[in-house]
């Protein structure tokens, strides 16, 4: 035997382990010797596994116990660990809120350049005897008064400032986060969390809390349930840290009564005959002999027959139902002479006291809430009964073959996974295989997880969360950090994400809205009236003025939507279209209404009468044009960043108000003294307020019914899908049982 370095290793070398050493390499058990080893990491089992001689021991992995010999059957990138970090450098969902912004750009811009492509047509041929007849320069002015013009149009109406009001807003919701204790690794996800529908939580270390427990003893020769935990931890060795023996230890009501004991012989765990014994007496010369271990390796010690056997044998079984480890413990008074069976430990690992209370308010909102462990399904099954989660649970090795592709998981098995309440007996691969699988049928997908083995399937969800108790490479692979014990802070991650995802839909809901509005005013006024309703510097002052309240988004109360939200761009388009096209008729409408003034002879509200000229009048008009454009553009903030009426609750942040009335005070001053435009008679400046404030109730209105008719289209959509069985998910809607989906939805039609 020679130490070699582990990188060295290759495949066919034997290698010795012995407890407190890391497996170097995938290795085949071949030595005669068994080893305890804890390869939760990799696995997500919450006890150490007992090996023997021909089982797999994986690189990674710690030996918490024995020693033995394998040979090396997989190094580097072939081991588990390595096939493992394959998966997280492979895995990974591009952003919605990306999507989102190059969808959205993309239609903006290709409304501004036609739009801007009509004007120019329309500029370049109106006179074009008269105006491109002249000497060079005259021409050269004209084109170039033309081209600046429209770049400033398109500048305006492209929204630059869209990735900027996106990170502000979620930066600020990091922030907001860090407070109950999560720390944001990729702003994007906090977007991603408001519309996660389905949320795969590992089980150990996350929902429960990776330590055995003793449940309630069943009482055979013992005394009481003290008599037989005492006993159980006189045969048992504190300084070694077997799980099994610090639950024990943790279970003595009284840890003076251990005292009066002395123990005078240890026989530790023997995989030959499972169990520990123990020779241990009192100072007033009583001596027993205690053996703790296997129920049918403690039943073989005492001889036990008849109906203590069977009464071992049922309740063996029936604990191993409920998903629960059995120990038996025996005493002999006689030197070992003659045993008897004092009962049987039940141990579990038990869920954290948040787990369930998180769970229940998780699914509250809308989320199925699927456990992913590497446990024993049993195991899976009364965690979940603890937790009041659904009990179907699958095996995976049960529901993936062995050489399926994760990255293209049939759809039969898709199907099941979908339709499942969580998963046993899963290796990473498997976490991976689920969460790519839903997301491929059109789910959004969290994963909480701590170990190496969720850290592909951390990568790969659309909001990957790392519980506190995670190591390097799981967070590494999160997008979430969790430093609070549990699930706790997951809701209030749901709920901080849906109000920022209220933010940005507002946002958005606005900047194309009024987008549409500018560009459909210009080109049209222009191709009526023949002249432009804003000068070039009055569109930079409204894009700059503008970009302040933007900002101020990220500040705004929302209201806290009570089911996942996703970016619907067959919803969020036409609404937004729509409130434009009713603004342009608002600005039309004021445009001619001004214009009609200046033709009065006398003039009204103090304008200038219309000379036939481009003259002050047509400042004037341009300069009301302005005002309209920047108070009718505050006011319809107002009207999109709620779908109900705009003057009820929730009321905007006291940032958002301040912001809007700054700007809107500037814009009123600009044009009442005339700073960079011409000067508007106050009167007028008084009609263009009421002309905005009135017209703001109309866009209200047409606000609130667009949102019914796409809430009923979208529900009336699920309850069709519903009924020809093509979904059978929880609502949207409401919580419920599995297959109240379509009453739930015929319900929330009804309130229309």
């Amino acid at each position: 035997m020679a130490d070699i370095d582990a990188a060295n290793l290759v495949p066919g070398d034997v290698v010795r382990i012995e407890i407190g050493e890391v497996v170097p390499a995938d290795l085949r058990l071949t030595g005669s010797g068994t080893a305890s080893i804890d390869q939760s990491a990799l696995t997500g089992e919450s006890v150490p596994v007992r090996k023997h001689p021909g089982d797999p021991a994986f690189s990674g992995s710690v030996v918490k116990g024995g020693d033995t010999t394998g040979v090396v059957i997989a190094t580097g990138t072939d081991t588990m660990f390595g096939k493992t970090a394959k998966l997280v450098a492979g895995a990974g969902a591009v952003s919605h809120a990306q999507k989102a912004m190059f969808q959205i750009g993309d239609f903006l811009i290709a409304v501004a350049v036609a739009l801007a492509v009509i004007l120019v047509f329309f500029e370049v041929f109106q006179n074009f005897d008269t105006q491109w007849s002249g000497s060079s320069a005259e021409i050269t002015t004209h084109a170039l008064g033309i081209v600046q013009f429209v770049l400033v149009l398109l500048v305006a109406s492209i929204p630059v400032a869209m990735p900027a009001v996106f990170s502000v807003t979620m930066a600020l919701g990091a922030l907001e986060l860090s407070k109950h204790k999560a720390i944001v690794s990729r702003l994007e996800s906090i977007e991603e969390m408001a519309g996660v529908d389905i949320l795969c939580s590992d089980k150990t270390g996350t929902l429960t809390a990776n330590k055995l427990s003793m449940q309630q003893p069943v009482l055979m020769a013992a005394t009481d349930a003290d008599d037989l935990i005492v006993a159980s931890a006189l045969a048992s060795k504190a300084g070694d840290k077997d799980p099994i023996d610090t639950a024990v230890f943790a279970a003595v009501e009284d840890p003076a009564s251990l005292e009066e004991w002395k123990q005078e012989s240890f026989t530790p765990f023997d995989p030959a005959i499972k169990y520990t014994e123990a020779t241990v007496s009192k100072t007033d010369g009583t001596r027993v002999r205690i053996a703790k271990g296997a129920p049918a390796a403690i039943v073989g010690l005492t001889g036990a027959t008849g109906d203590v056997a069977d009464q071992v044998t049922a309740t063996v079984a029936d604990l191993a139902s409920h998903g629960f480890r059995a120990l038996a413990v025996a005493r002999s008074t006689d030197d070992g002479a003659t045993w008897e069976v004092l009962g049987l430990l039940s141990m579990f690992d038990p869920p954290l006291d948040s787990s369930k209370a998180t769970i229940a308010d998780v699914e509250a909102t809308g989320v199925a809430v699927k456990m992913v462990t590497g446990d024993d399904t049993a195991i899976a099954v009364e965690t979940a009964k603890q937790l009041n989660m659904g009990t179907h649970i699958i095996s995976a090795p049960d529901v993936f073959p062995a050489d399926m592709d994760p990255d293209n998981v049939p759809p039969e098995i898709a199907a099941i996974i979908e339709k499942a309440d969580g998963f046993a007996r899963v290796l990473p691969e498997h976490k991976y295989a689920i969460v790519k699988s839903l997301q491929q049928r059109g789910h959004l997908v969290g994963m909480t997880g701590d170990g190496v083995n969720d850290a592909p399937a951390l990568k790969q969800a659309d909001c990957g969360i790392a519980v506190s108790t995670a190591v390097d490479a799981a967070r590494g692979a999160a997008a979430l950090v969790l430093t609070a014990p549990g699930l706790t802070v997951i809701n209030s991650a749901i709920v901080e994400a849906r109000k920022i995802f209220g933010r940005i839909t507002s946002y958005t809901l606005y900047r194309v809205a009024l987008t549409i509005a500018l560009m459909f005013l210009v080109v049209l006024a222009t191709l009526i009236a023949g002249f432009q309703p804003l000068t070039a510097v009055a569109i930079v002052f409204i894009s700059l003025l503008d970009d302040v309240p933007i900002m101020a988004i990220a500040y705004d109360n929302t209201p806290v939507a009570d089911r996942p939200i996703r970016w619907r761009m067959r919803s969020i388009l036409p609404t937004s279209i729509m409130l434009g096209l009713v603004t342009v008729v608002e600005l039309l409408g004021f445009f001619f209404l001004v214009w009609g003034f200046t033709k009065i002879d006398g003039g009204v509200l103090g304008m200038h009468v219309w000379d036939g000229t481009d003259g002050v009048a047509v400042g004037q008009i341009q300069s009301a044009m302005f005002l309209a454009l920047g108070i009718g553009g505050h006011f319809l903030l107002f009207v999109t960043r709620a779908e109900g009426w705009f003057f009820r609750r929730p009321f905007p942040s006291w940032q958002l108000l301040a912001a809007n009335v700054l700007t809107a005070a500037l814009t009123v001053l600009m044009v009442g003294f005339g700073w960079l435009v011409d000067p508007l008679p106050w009167p007028m400046v008084g009609l263009t307020f009421a002309w905005c404030l009135a017209w703001m109730f109309l866009v209200g209105g047409v606000r609130v019914l667009l949102a019914k008719v796409h809430f009923a289209d979208r529900h009336w959509l699920q309850l069709s899908m519903w009924r020809s069985g093509r979904i059978g998910m929880r609502s949207h809607l409401a919580p419920g049982r599995p297959g109240d989906e379509g009453r739930d939805i015929e319900h929330a039609l009804r309130r229309l």
